[in-house]
């Protein structure tokens, strides 16, 4: 009889394995919710309003001319209203710019040094990147280094009322492929920014006049 129980006994599991398989089921566990949460992770979930998908505001949203931008934190982008035909010290053109710089820009909230969220800074009248000084235009054209580029723009497009008919959209520079600033046509009632449309900037020269250190 004592045979049969101990038999009966090596049948069973020892408390020391019953750990081992608790331990070894609460570790497949948490690896397999770690993997379901970066699986969710990576999945684009964009929807209206939110980065990487499309942003809609009013045409009364957008700032006036040559004055700070409107930030907009959901799309991660600035709004920016140019015309450097009227000229303030907020917005002028330089000797570096060929051509009139006209119309709405929606520029990309990184700076494109090593990625740092840059401000605007009224003081100064320009945006400044906090974690190695670079600075940029009211456009995003370069001011000061080690950014090593221009910022980066996103697609905008000018909607009427309905919110559905497109009047006007961004043009495509063919000089650097960048987009360009859009003039908005009458009748324009919202501005639409695709977040999901990005062009990087150019590799422009520094603009000395707006660090005020040319030679």
């Amino acid at each position: 009889m004592a045979n049969v129980a101990a038999d009966a006994g090596n049948n069973g599991i020892t408390r020391r394995e019953f750990l081992y398989y608790v331990w070894g089921a609460s570790i497949a566990l948490v690896a397999a919710q770690s993997a379901g949460m970066l699986v969710w992770f990576l999945i684009p979930k964009f929807r209206e309003g939110e980065f990487g998908g499309t942003f809609t505001l009013p045409v009364d949203e957008v700032p006036d001319i040559n004055v700070p931008p409107a930030g907009y934190a959901e799309g991660r982008f600035w709004i920016s209203n140019l015309d450097t035909e009227q000229a303030n010290d907020v917005m002028y053109p330089s000797d570096q710019d060929t051509l009139p710089i006209k119309g709405v820009a929606a520029i990309y909230k990184v700076c494109t040094h090593l990625g740092c969220i840059y401000t605007w800074v009224e003081a100064n009248d320009r945006f400044e990147c906090p974690c190695h000084g670079s600075k940029y235009r009211l456009d995003g054209r370069r001011i000061e280094s080690p950014a090593p580029r221009d910022l980066d723009r996103f697609k905008v497009s000018a909607l009427a009322d309905d919110k559905i008919t497109v009047l006007a959209e961004s043009a495509i520079s063919e000089e650097n492929g960048t987009f360009l600033p859009l003039d908005l046509p009458a009748g324009t009632a919202f501005v639409q920014v695709d977040t999901g449309a990005k062009k990087l900037g150019n590799s422009t020269p520094l603009l000395c006049s707006y660090a005020g250190n040319c030679p």
